[in-house]
């Protein structure tokens, strides 16, 4: 990942499907996540395994100019609620550890919310870990706030997107 020099804060952020040329290159950024941060997100491996048995499932590889960054996957489906409602839920997000803090993450979870905007969704609802390493600060900057769910051991979150 010697790239990282390489890289400036205004390098252009994109989404790309993860494709097999790319999907080794996108479970290894994993590797590079502190060990309380891999406590707070799977690795990206299981996320891709496991969005490949969801119908909802929704995922991309976050670059920097032509760097691999990062990984988003939401689940955009129907909830357990009668009736059914639509939700938009962060389900995995991750920004690789020489990637972290240059503002990659907080431009490609921004390009998220816009296009989910653009499609009518009203919300966006994730969850996150406490303590050391939780990205809840990360979240809480672009306007998320704690709704009162509980998720395992994970806090609720939620993103009011207005019109």
């Amino acid at each position: 990942m010697t790239a990282t020099l390489d890289l400036s804060a205004d390098a252009v952020v994109s989404l790309r499907e993860v494709t097999a040329e790319t999907v080794r290159t996108i479970c290894k950024l994993s590797d590079t996540l502190s060990e309380a941060q891999k406590r707070m997100v799977a690795p990206n491996a299981v996320s891709i395994a496991e969005a490949h048995f969801s119908e909802h499932a929704w995922f991309r590889a976050i670059y920097a100019d032509d760097t691999p960054v990062g990984f988003v996957m939401l689940y955009n489906g129907p909830n357990d609620e009668e009736p059914p409602k639509e939700v938009h839920f962060l389900w995995r997000y991750m920004i690789a550890g020489p990637y972290q803090g240059k503002g990659y993450g907080r431009r490609a979870l921004q390009m998220v919310i816009d296009d989910l905007k653009a499609q009518g969704a009203k919300e966006l609802s994730t969850s996150c870990g406490e303590g050391e390493a939780s990205p809840e600060g990360f979240y809480r900057g672009l306007g998320f706030e704690r709704d009162g769910n509980v998720y395992g051991d994970e806090v609720g979150l939620r993103l009011v997107i207005s019109d």
